[in-house]
């Protein structure tokens, strides 16, 4: 579990407590419900990570909902992720955090593909060898914080956990021309451990 599920579930289970106290049972019920699904949604496992060269993998867990391509060629994989998945993120490559861009945005529903574009976020660029990868940390309706625990200069090995996005959100992966997308649209993946795709 990361450190800021304690900001949350923490004023929840003393609020149920005093609830409780004032033999107000259903309102603490319902705050000790809400603290163990914060806990739960803060949760933070540890992922086999693959082993190979050139391989590149999934920074969030969820579901891809689009695959689309750029005009230079560029790929950019969308994975949306509910409430109920695991929102802690991770580099999709082993390479050095070259920029840290934040944008400032406006909070639409994050399965919505406009998203992508309008919503605040965050924008990590990562220089491996032989490839760039950029991943945005993308807020969506409900969710109103993207966090990056890396600055740029920092060196990332392949799931190394880089940063969260509280309560449903999305992430972008941007591979280039040359890298071969290996996921379709619907497939479900995990952070760290799902193959997006590969490189030469």
């Amino acid at each position: 579990m990361v450190s800021d599920a304690y900001k949350f579930a923490i004023p929840a289970v003393a609020l149920g407590i005093l609830c409780a106290l004032a033999h107000i049972t259903y309102a603490a019920v319902l705050l000790f419900i809400l603290a163990a699904f914060i806990c739960y949604f803060f949760r933070n496992p540890d992922r086999a990570i693959p082993e190979g060269n050139n391989l590149v993998v999934s920074p969030a867990d969820g579901k891809v909902v689009r695959i689309s391509k750029g005009t230079d060629g560029e790929q950019t994989i969308s994975i949306f992720l509910s409430i109920f998945n695991v929102h802690v993120n991770r580099s999709p490559i082993s390479g050095e955090l070259k920029q840290l861009e934040y944008k400032r945005g406006r909070f639409k529903a994050a399965f919505d593909d406009e998203a992508s574009r309008v919503n605040e976020q965050n924008v990590l660029t990562i220089q491996g060898q032989g490839i760039r990868v950029i991943v945005r940390q993308i807020a969506g309706l409900i969710a109103r914080r993207v966090i990056c625990w890396k600055r740029p200069g920092y060196a990332l090995q392949r799931g190394e956990r880089i940063g969260l996005i509280r309560f449903g959100s999305r992430v972008d992966v941007v591979l280039p021309a040359h890298a071969i997308v290996l996921v379709n649209v619907g497939d479900r993946v995990k952070g760290g451990s799902s193959i997006l795709g590969e490189h030469a």
